[in-house]
């Protein structure tokens, strides 16, 4: 019997999935994987536990728990993790690799092309309309992670002190994260029940048939845990990256890069909208990589390419290497830039799951947020909201300043467009890849009228 006739018997498990199959998934996943990490994440359900049953809907989402809690993108960490339980090292990478690479490859693209046409009429049109449309993803994300972690007036009240110290006090978003995880850590000693949210992606009861790895199905080999494998895998990370960092010293914009995307990698819990500020402040304001208005245009690019939104880091790469001249040839200097700093963004994404993915196949139960997490959460709703109000700034006022914030001829044509575009998301659920093209052809006719 072969395989694809096995995976429609609902009774009998499907065959072994071969690597090569695997392959020819996740390169498919790479190119099709819309919608940000909720887009992602159901696209993944639907292909391996509903109609391919390579995993069962429990161990999924106990992967997927794990991954939430992690700082990095918690859609390309579960490909990672599921690809590393079925064939291991070599699984892992290849899932983690074309999760990324369809959209490295479009971005560095597009950035190529906006740095050589960015002046062009239509170009502009195109970016006057899908601004307002950034603004309004960024509000609706605010809203979205808000309206499901803030449970209580102390949550609350965390993310408003988050919000008026990167807004007011300028602090830096490191700063903001490890102070909330220390006032959850408190308050989950002193008022533990303020900090305990339920929900996460919860249980599901669905079943689609016995899966390829089910609920009792026991960690392979490789995904055993041993003391001497997790300080071997910590080794050769810690060594991949002290060479990485020691091939690009005699470049210092290329090295800054480096230290700087390997610390966003670790800041990055709750997803790529609350890692955008640290990004923006390091990319735009101390290392002056790009303009706050370029920041704004990966941010749209970003939304409606495939992968994760993080990879907005390749963009801001890409412009960097451009911007700083890391080589004479503009495009090799832009490709540079966009290589170092998506390989330190991700980097660490494989070294949580190889590390702690033994760890949580050894101790398979239910996994809770504890109150830091819970804390830390709370605070990235402030900080994202932040992050709407400084791209509204710019939208409404764009030739403002820190000196003059409200200089300039006010635009109301973007506050209209980022209204609707809201209203769209929020009441009619449509989708960011549309919204964000209406918005572009808005853009693009009011232009050409107001010429």
């Amino acid at each position: 019997m072969s395989a694809s006739s096995r995976t429609h018997d609902t009774a009998q498990p499907p065959e072994k999935v071969s690597l090569g199959e695997a392959f020819t998934y996740w390169l498919k996943l790479g190119f099709i994987s819309f919608g940000g990490p909720a887009g992602q994440i159901s696209i993944m359900h639907q292909e391996l536990v509903e109609k391919r049953r390579w995993i069962s809907e429990h161990r999924y989402l106990h992967a997927l728990n794990f991954c939430m809690l992690l700082p990095g993108p918690e859609a390309i960490q579960l490909a990672i993790y599921i690809s590393w339980l079925m064939h291991g090292v070599r699984g892992a990478v290849i899932a983690g690799v074309l999760f990324f690479l369809p959209a490295f490859v479009l971005l560095s693209l597009l950035a190529a092309i906006y740095l050589a046409f960015g002046d062009v009429p239509a170009v502009q049109g195109v970016f006057y309309g899908i601004r307002p449309a950034v603004v309004a993803v960024v509000l609706f994300a605010a809203w979205r992670i808000g309206s499901r972690a803030l449970k209580n007036e102390i949550l609350w009240a965390m993310a408003a002190l988050a919000f008026i110290g990167i807004f007011v006090f300028r602090i830096d978003f490191p700063w903001i994260v490890l102070a909330a995880a220390v006032l959850g850590a408190i308050g989950g000693k002193i008022v533990p029940g303020k900090f305990k949210v339920g929900g996460g992606h919860g249980a599901s009861h669905k079943q689609y048939g016995p899966a390829l790895i089910d609920d009792d199905t026991p960690p392979p080999v490789h995904a055993r845990f041993s003391w001497g494998r997790l300080a071997a895998t910590v080794a050769v990370f810690v060594l991949i990256w002290v060479i990485a960092m020691a091939a690009i010293q005699g470049m210092p914009d290329l090295y800054n890069m480096g230290e700087f995307f390997t610390k966003a990698a670790f800041l990055t819990i709750g997803g790529a909208y609350a890692v955008l500020p640290y990004v923006y402040q390091g990319g735009v304001e101390h290392y002056g990589w790009l303009t706050g208005l370029q920041m704004m245009d990966g941010l749209a690019l970003g939304e409606t390419t495939p992968g994760p939104l993080i990879m907005v880091v390749t963009w801001v790469g890409y412009l960097g290497g451009v911007a700083k001249e890391v080589f004479a040839n503009p495009v090799a200097a832009g490709i540079a830039g966009a290589s170092v700093a998506t390989f330190f963004t991700f980097l660490p994404s494989f070294l949580f799951i190889l590390v702690g993915g033994p760890l949580i196949e050894a101790t398979r139960g239910e996994i809770k947020f504890t109150a830091p997490l819970t804390a830390i959460t709370a605070a990235v709703v402030g900080v994202i909201l932040n992050l709407a109000v400084f791209f509204a700034w710019h939208t409404f006022w764009p030739t403002a300043t820190e000196a003059a914030p409200f200089a300039g001829t006010f635009e109301w044509f973007p506050v209209i467009v980022a209204i609707a575009a809201f209203i769209a998301l929020w009441k009619y659920k449509a989708d960011i890849m549309k919204v964000i093209g209406v918005c572009a052809l808005l853009g693009l006719a009011y232009n050409y009228l107001a010429a």
